[in-house]
């Protein structure tokens, strides 16, 4: 079974070093004691993935190893970053952190019961080396009318 610190196949690398090049051209380089990088991205049902480089007809999810690589050549360039939709099978979350290293951390909220929210909570992937947590986290409840 692949894993995504493995070799990608060709095709794979091809596609990973496109992106590195567009993504050098459209952000700024994160420079120490200059700049702070923050983004938000809604990753629809971030849950589970299949550790196969491209998943199959009949695999699921459909999210593979090319696709959560994809995610995290973008989610690396940035020193924070607010994930949407993180599920409650945190398997790619996982396999991202440890890609990605250890000096990335991450904060998350409880997940949202009920139909309204969909099982979700939103995580915050944080770059260590640039920013230190204060340690205050907070959750928000509405009570329903």
């Amino acid at each position: 079974m692949p894993r995504l610190d493995d070799p990608a196949p060709a095709p794979v690398q091809a596609d990973r070093d496109a992106l590195r090049r567009h993504l050098a051209d459209v952000l700024p380089p994160k420079r120490l004691d200059e700049n702070l990088l923050i983004a938000t991205w809604n990753l629809r049902s971030f849950a589970s993935l299949t550790r196969e480089w491209t998943a199959g007809d009949r695999d699921s999810p459909k999210r593979d190893l090319r696709g959560l690589l994809t995610i995290g050549e973008i989610v690396r360039r940035f020193d924070v970053i607010a994930l949407q939709e993180v599920k409650g099978d945190l398997r790619a979350l996982r396999d991202l952190l440890k890609w990605l290293g250890p000096n990335r951390a991450f904060l998350m909220t409880d997940t949202t019961l009920g139909a309204a929210g969909n099982s979700e909570r939103m995580a915050f992937l944080f770059d260590r080396r640039r920013v230190e947590p204060s340690g205050l986290a907070c959750e928000l409840v509405v009570p329903a009318e």
